[in-house]
């Protein structure tokens, strides 16, 4: 039975098999908590066109889901965060970031290849400009091709020989269980990955505060503040889930004057232009308390390397997966 009725609570996710897969870790982990929960396919304007995410709008895999929370079809809305507009809405509540998934891209390359394996013009799908926008700046001649689809659509493009890599989230191929297929793990020194990559929002209704409480006891602070600080960059930039922003954050162990360890909050942040001549980094670190501002101040020294300038060299592009 459930803490907030006799009702069994109604999680909304999209249907593909990763989205299916993330929102039944937290049914689980709810149901191991004591609370009856079901999974409920809602439809989503992401899920039904094969247009880029800039054709058809930011939250094109989210906002579905919400409304879906606002009428009452569900209690509880499972997103990849990073899909989610930074734009607040006061309707609903983030109230539990699980343990993140590790954040990095991943390559799948046939033969198993690495990146600096694969010869000049080697054909390697990924439509997001983030990715692409840092691929072309390092230099290796790779021939970027758009890719679209579910995962294993995209996978499957290297099985079938018509592309010789993709570059995904390494989180998506986790939660699938196909870590195997992955050729390389980049490294965020090579690309960064997305802001909030790898990490789930579990959202309700701001008014019920029952199941806030609920749904709060899954939250893990580490991986709060490291969202925390991505979004907010992502925020200060006034960019949306297609820019070409990459961020990660970490909170880390240090060690003060007395050889106390007590732990610090690392913000790592680039921006870049589209066609792959310049990529800005930076970073700070400060306290996981001040992740908010952390990230903003990360982006606002972005912003004065000239980051916007480079922004605004564009093409059409594709969301992270």
């Amino acid at each position: 039975m459930s803490a907030v009725g006799t009702r069994t609570l109604r999680i909304g996710t999209r249907g593909s098999e990763l989205a299916t897969t993330q929102a039944g870790t937290v049914r689980d982990a709810l149901i191991s908590a004591g609370h009856d929960a079901e999974l409920v396919i809602i439809k989503t304007k992401g899920d039904q066109s094969m247009e880029s995410v800039e054709k058809i709008g930011v939250g094109v895999f989210t906002a579905e889901l919400r409304e879906a929370l606002a009428d009452g079809r569900v209690d509880v809305a499972v997103h990849s965060y990073k899909d989610l507009p930074t734009a607040p809405d006061e309707r609903f509540t983030i109230a539990a970031i699980p343990p993140r998934e590790d954040p990095r891209d991943a390559l799948v390359a046939r033969d198993g290849l690495v990146l600096g394996e694969l010869p000049a013009g080697s054909k390697v799908g990924t439509s997001a400009p983030r990715r692409t926008s840092q691929l072309r700046a390092l230099g290796l001649g790779l021939d970027i091709r758009p890719l679209r689809g579910n995962l294993q659509r995209r996978l499957g493009k290297v099985e079938s020989g018509e592309l010789d890599a993709v570059v995904l989230a390494r989180a998506g191929l986790a939660r699938i269980g196909r870590l195997d297929l992955i050729t390389e793990s980049i490294e965020p020194v090579q690309m960064l990955p997305a802001p909030a990559q790898g990490a789930l929002a579990v959202e309700c209704l701001s008014a019920n505060t029952a199941l806030v409480a609920i749904l709060s006891e899954l939250d893990d602070p580490n991986s709060r503040a490291a969202v925390t600080a991505e979004r907010a960059l992502l925020a200060e930039l006034e960019a949306g889930c297609t820019a070409p922003i990459g961020a990660i954050a970490e909170v880390v162990e240090s060690l003060d004057d007395d050889g106390r360890i007590f732990d610090e909050l690392s913000v790592r942040g680039c921006a870049a232009a589209i066609d792959g001549s310049d990529v800005i980094r930076t970073g700070a670190v400060g306290s996981p308390e001040n992740a908010e501002e952390l990230g903003r101040s990360v982006a606002r020294e972005l912003l004065e390397l000239g980051a916007r300038e480079l922004m605004n060299v564009t093409e059409a592009g594709d969301a992270d997966v």
